[in-house]
């Protein structure tokens, strides 16, 4: 008898804690949400902004797509579009800036070679196609170049170049 008495306020008791919880649950996911809205604003607000861009132009090999200079928190990026595409026919091919506003029409056929001093290198090019990005230098000043090109190291041949 004495536990139909205790059995009945008890499983009252686990019936009202287990409702709270349920509750404070859902308040903390209200919460969550709500103090979540900040950082989501934040993140995209830190969207890279594109600054330059330009299209390529062939010279020793058939370049296409678009090249773009964005920023991101302060840091700087090149970045080839989707578009992009070279021949897969160079050895050592590099992703460089280049101080002259006209790479191909200022060097020679059928290599349009460079000169030493003229450009900076920021990598080896990725792939043939597609989208693929490079990091700047925090110590390049970019308003010292003019182009981007993709470029045959060993065979000094400028495969493409955009001016942005």
């Amino acid at each position: 008898m004495r536990w139909k008495h205790l059995l009945l306020p008890s499983i009252a008791f686990l019936v009202i804690v287990s409702s709270t919880r349920e509750v404070r649950s859902a308040e903390s996911h209200v919460a969550v949400k709500t103090q979540a809205n900040p950082v989501i604003q934040l993140a995209q607000s830190q969207v890279s902004t594109a600054t330059k861009s330009g299209t390529f132009v062939s010279g020793e090999h058939k370049t296409q797509g678009t090249v773009s200079i964005t920023t991101k928190n302060g840091k700087s990026f090149l970045e080839l579009d989707k578009s992009f595409k070279t021949s897969n026919s160079g050895p050592d091919l590099v992703v460089i800036l280049h101080r002259s506003d006209n790479v191909i029409g200022s060097t020679k056929p059928p290599a349009y070679p460079l000169k030493k001093g003229d450009y900076i290198i920021l990598g080896r090019l990725q792939k043939f196609s597609g989208s693929q990005t490079y990091s700047i230098p925090n110590n390049i000043n970019l308003a010292e170049y003019k182009s981007v090109a993709i470029w045959c190291r060993k065979f000094n041949a400028t495969f493409g170049a955009a001016k942005y």
